[in-house]
């Protein structure tokens, strides 16, 4: 049987702690790569920080900052299911 997009939400979230402690063991360890442990660094941060904004040019050559925004489109009864 094909799981929701809320099954599946769910269940990767209740791997949170899980995933976190494999994050903090790669950053952690001495015998990762220099690139692996960043990405584990980087990775904890976002999670809990949130990402950054990034600057761009804006053709003028002055900085802008962009916040970057998401928008989930769902099925009217997964939105239902999610209330109940």
């Amino acid at each position: 049987m094909a799981k929701t997009i809320t099954q599946i939400r769910s269940l990767a979230r209740s791997h949170t702690r899980s995933a976190i402690n494999v994050l903090v063991g790669v950053m952690r360890s001495t015998s990762a790569t220099p690139a692996a442990r960043v990405s584990a660094a980087n990775a904890i941060l976002d999670r809990g920080w949130g990402k950054a904004p990034q600057a761009i040019e804006n053709g003028d050559g002055a900085l802008e900052l962009v916040h970057r925004i998401e928008r989930i489109i769902v099925e009217p009864d997964e939105v239902e299911d999610e209330v109940t």
